[in-house]
């Protein structure tokens, strides 16, 4: 079932999703100092193309380092992405096929806003993150 979920969220929405998250990965990439946040989004991006079946969950000893980056990242391109999300859930809403999609999108905006300090791991391997 996550297989034909993945399939059908490619098309309707994880390209898009996932090329605004190379984009942002990208411009981060060539400024020097940001480059952990493009590594985050490239990250993400893999997230945004294939959801189902993975989740995220924080990783155990991101420190304050992480906590001043996401705040960085919140204002330079974490209220753009989850905007993105908003906008790609609202039409998959409106078909009943669309609205795990759209919840999936929506759940979305958590990691799109905090990247730093998040990791994301197979769902059938949620602690993976701390060595479990």
């Amino acid at each position: 079932m996550n297989t034909l979920l993945n399939v059908i969220w490619l098309v309707l929405a994880g390209l898009w999703l996932a090329l605004g998250y190379v984009a942002a990965g990208v411009v981060c990439c060539v400024l020097i100092v940001t480059i952990p946040f493009g590594i985050a989004s490239f990250r993400i991006a893999g997230y945004a193309l294939w959801p189902f079946g993975r989740t995220v969950v924080d990783k155990p000893r991101a420190g304050a380092w992480s906590t001043l980056g996401n705040v960085i990242w919140v204002v330079v391109a974490g209220i753009w992405l989850a905007i993105g999300h908003v906008v790609t859930a609202i039409p998959l809403f409106v078909s009943i096929i669309g609205i795990p999609l759209g919840i999936a999108n929506l759940k979305m905006i958590p990691v799109s806003l905090l990247p730093l300090g998040k990791d994301i791991v197979p769902t059938d391997r949620p602690f993976a993150a701390y060595g479990a």
